[in-house]
């Protein structure tokens, strides 16, 4: 595989990168991160959700809205707090949540492999949050956040990370209960014949911006050859931890829910969280049911068996009429870590109808659909804990 080493822009201090680094976008919706950012002009947000400046009337794919995350970009870059690497440089980031580390190499990599499948995609992706983070690439001449991206481990990479974080890192910041750490690495070619090694990357979070930089730099690699580079943090698959990615219907005929629900295979109530794969836990407002999915034909490929695909042609399309979840604006996905809470809160105070809690997919099963050339259904995985966006971002123009 091709790594690159890179001259990213940074915090210049632990000190700043408290105040600078923020949740990765789509975790959080424009009311949080309008509440997060309030009297923080440093706050990456400012860049990455740039609608959280303009009233809640305007439009978040208005062009004033690109323009100003490239204005509120080029603004930090004008600030002390905010520096440039001196040389190109790789990085190491470990994240620390709960006593549980995970280590990774902090990198460049290249649309090429993306596009060539080199980096594996495992997820459909939405196509209107892939134009919108096309948009801020191009507007931006940066790719802001980076990807989330694992391999099959290795021993040999494993020692070498252990080596580097021996020594005290340059960046420590504690948000929400979880410790990001970097580390700095010359751009030794060591490293790059130590990952060239590995057949593939796999990508773990990040679909619409894999995507998004293969567009944007297709429309810009003979201005900016640098824009077929994008930054990605790069784990052992050993090192994933996996939540579920729940569902939920905003809006489902009540009639139609509870006639579904008499003839469904319901094994367990009043639980929320399904104690083994093959189970899915529904929530109404009579309340939680555990559901048995049907058994798969033992024909079906790898990715027909997994319990987001066995939803979706068990329970999504038939009953819900949900048949793209790409495309269909009548279903939303909520995050593990957002826990079964919200999923209830949604239902309670009438913002949905329905809502699904799933097991977990695993991270065998990432790959195993990612190795047979397959994809499973959008956000059909949760990795947790989350990279920090504005700790580490490649400019490019």
């Amino acid at each position: 595989m091709h790594i690159i080493p890179l001259k990213a822009w940074r915090p210049a201090s632990s000190e700043a990168a408290a105040r600078i680094a923020c949740p990765p976008y789509d975790v959080i919706s424009t009311h949080e991160a309008r509440a997060l950012a309030t009297e923080n002009p440093l706050s990456y947000l400012n860049i990455i959700r740039p609608e959280i400046g303009f009233p809640d009337e305007i439009d978040e794919y208005d062009r004033s809205v690109y323009d100003a995350g490239a204005a509120a970009l080029r603004a930090l870059m004008s600030r002390e707090v905010f520096v440039q690497e001196r040389n190109a440089s790789f990085y190491v980031y470990q994240l620390d949540m709960n006593g549980r580390t995970s280590t990774g190499l902090f990198t460049g990599v290249q649309t090429s492999d993306y596009l060539g499948n080199k980096i594996i995609r495992h997820e459909n992706t939405r196509p209107d949050k892939e134009d919108d983070r096309t948009r801020h690439i191009i507007s931006q001449r940066a790719h802001a956040e980076p990807v989330m991206l694992i391999h099959s481990d290795n021993a040999e990479i494993d020692r070498f990370l252990q080596d580097v974080t021996r020594d005290p890192c340059i960046l420590e910041v504690n948000q929400d209960g979880v410790f990001h750490r970097i580390w700095v690495v010359d751009g030794n070619p060591w490293v790059n014949r130590l990952y060239a090694e590995l057949t593939a990357f796999y990508v773990a979070d990040g679909h619409h911006r894999c995507a998004a930089a293969a567009r944007a730099a297709a429309q810009l690699e003979h201005e900016f050859p640098a824009s077929c580079v994008f930054p990605a943090a790069i784990f052992g698959s050993s090192q994933m931890q996996v939540m579920a990615y729940n569902r939920v219907i905003y809006n489902a005929d009540e009639a139609v829910v509870q006639q579904w629900l008499k003839h469904a295979h319901v094994v367990a109530t009043d639980e929320s969280v399904p104690p083994k794969a093959g189970q899915v836990c529904v929530y109404t407002t009579h309340g939680w049911q555990t559901l048995e999915l049907d058994l798969p034909s033992s024909e079906v490929n790898v990715a027909d068996k997994l319990d987001v695909q066995r939803l979706q042609d068990q329970i999504l399309a038939p009953v819900f009429g949900i048949v793209d979840p790409r495309t269909n604006p009548n279903i939303a996905f909520v995050g593990g870590i957002r826990g079964t809470n919200e999923l209830q809160r949604l239902v309670d105070e009438g913002l949905a109808s329905v809502a699904f809690s799933m097991f977990p997919t695993s991270v065998d099963e990432l790959i195993a659909v990612s190795d047979a050339g397959l994809l499973m259904p959008p956000k059909s995985t949760w990795f947790e804990p989350k990279l920090r966006s504005g700790l580490l971002v490649h400019v490019f123009g």
